[in-house]
């Protein structure tokens, strides 16, 4: 059983002088192998000191919504071989857009600008069509 609390400072204490390693292996947080080599458990150890010393880091903030990591939206875009450009929904959701959400396309010299369309702008279109 390992060491927690206030037990665990006091090995910590009276063994100021040993390593990390030692410390760890003498309040027990060693784990055995399937061939029987013997590993020390050097995070549970480091989060026990902690705990015995309540000191408590709080959740990153994208931790505590239960988002996990992942790619990153990088602001760039390639055009894709069927000459497609593929706007991903990380920007979509950055941006709070709804699928169906319409968009003018004005190309410039080396750049193209995507213009949202207002709901009266759409539906005049709509009309204009019929």
């Amino acid at each position: 059983m390992a060491l927690t609390g206030d037990e665990l400072l006091k090995l910590i204490k009276e063994n100021a002088g040993a390593s990390g390693k030692q410390l760890a292996e003498q309040a027990g947080y060693t784990t055995t192998t399937k061939t029987g080599q013997v590993r020390v458990k050097m995070l549970a150890f480091q989060n026990a000191v902690l705990s015995a010393n309540k000191i408590n880091f709080k959740d990153a903030p994208s931790e505590s919504k239960g988002v996990r990591g992942g790619r990153k939206a990088s602001f760039f875009i390639q055009v894709q071989g069927n000459g497609n450009l593929l706007i991903g929904s990380a920007y979509t959701k950055r941006m709070g857009l709804e699928p169906g959400t319409y968009f003018t396309i004005e190309p410039g010299r080396k750049h193209i600008k995507l213009i949202q369309e207002t709901e009266s702008a759409s539906e005049n279109d709509t009309v204009a069509a019929e």
